[in-house]
């Protein structure tokens, strides 16, 4: 036996209150760099996105210029999913008073009365990462291509900033309602293109995903991501394709019927593990955790997945 009751039941556990702490202070970090270039909070208080996680936002404006922003914690920080060995907190800077837009057929901006805008997603970059460089003393900050670095020490935590559009898909908005959208977030990297995440859809579909299973969805996710780790130090080649969202994601389009076949979490860790095998044939269908994009839009990274999953059911012993 490989893995006992016990180590089981420490590999779901949340990693502990220190957390909420971590995703507040991210914030935090972010809106004072910021006010230092006229941004303001208006007086208010960091608030919880959604509950049950740790997904904290607070909106801010540029006195000079009245540009809108959302900083919101995502990711596995604010779904509850993270584990030791992920240290950074990921926070988005969401450009809110200028965004990028996609319609059905036949509609355009005009349709709901939008204008075009000069602001850039590439002008909120420069300006965070101004910022926090200057917040920092140019110290700890450094430009990636999707996001803003801080590394973290004894009086701030190591945070992944990621400044991007507001992304509204009125794709099934019937009335022109300018209100009516799912929302998304689109990240322009420094080497060019676009990438749309779903971050707001991943926490909600996150949340009724762990209802849904008697709350098995998150510690599941937990279990499988600190057995890659394991497998991992063991000597296992695992491919780059295979994230912690990846794994989420991955769980997240099991049944949830297959959670609920066992109170002992480690034989529903089994269930799913041979769910998962039986059925790659499905993997093409599976979504993203957000439920709108596909999780393997290319087959190298199924197939990465596929194999992961098999070198994982030879690697697990309960």
């Amino acid at each position: 036996m490989k893995y006992s009751y016990e180590k089981i039941k420490e590999m779901a556990s949340p990693i502990g209150k220190t957390e909420e702490t971590k995703c507040k202070n991210a914030i935090r970090m972010v809106r004072d760099a910021l006010k230092n270039l006229n941004y303001t909070d208006d007086g208010k208080d960091i608030s919880n996105y959604a509950d049950d996680t740790f997904s904290y936002m607070l909106n801010m404006r540029q006195i000079s210029t009245n540009r809108e922003i959302t900083i919101l914690v995502q990711g596995s920080y604010a779904n509850k999913t993270n584990i030791p060995s992920e240290s950074d907190v990921d926070v988005a800077v969401i450009l809110e008073s200028t965004f990028s837009s996609k319609y059905r057929p036949g509609i355009t901006n005009e349709s709901y009365g939008f204008t075009t805008s000069n602001d850039t997603v590439t002008s909120l970059k420069d300006d965070v990462e101004k910022a926090l460089n200057h917040h920092f003393g140019y110290q700890g900050v450094e430009r990636h291509d999707k996001c803003i670095k801080v590394i973290g020490n004894s009086y701030r935590v190591d945070s992944d900033v990621v400044p991007a559009y507001r992304y509204r898909d009125y794709s099934y908005d019937l009335l022109k309602d300018a209100k009516n959208y799912v929302p998304g977030i689109e990240i322009h990297p420094d080497s060019g293109g676009e990438i749309i995440n779903y971050p707001e859809q991943h926490i909600k579909n996150g949340i009724e995903k762990n209802k849904n299973t008697g709350y098995k969805f998150k510690q599941c996710v937990r279990i499988i991501k600190n057995i890659r780790e394991d497998m991992h130090n063991s000597g296992i080649n695992i491919s780059s394709d295979i994230s912690s969202f990846g794994l989420e994601s991955l769980l997240w389009n099991v049944p949830n019927q297959i959670y609920s076949g066992y109170s002992s979490l480690g034989y529903v860790f089994l269930e799913i593990i041979s769910y998962l095998v039986n059925n790659t044939a499905s993997f093409s269908n599976y979504k993203e955790a957000n439920g709108i994009k596909f999780l393997f839009p290319a087959d190298t990274k199924k197939y990465s997945y596929i194999k992961f999953i098999q070198d994982l059911k030879n690697f697990f012993e309960y």
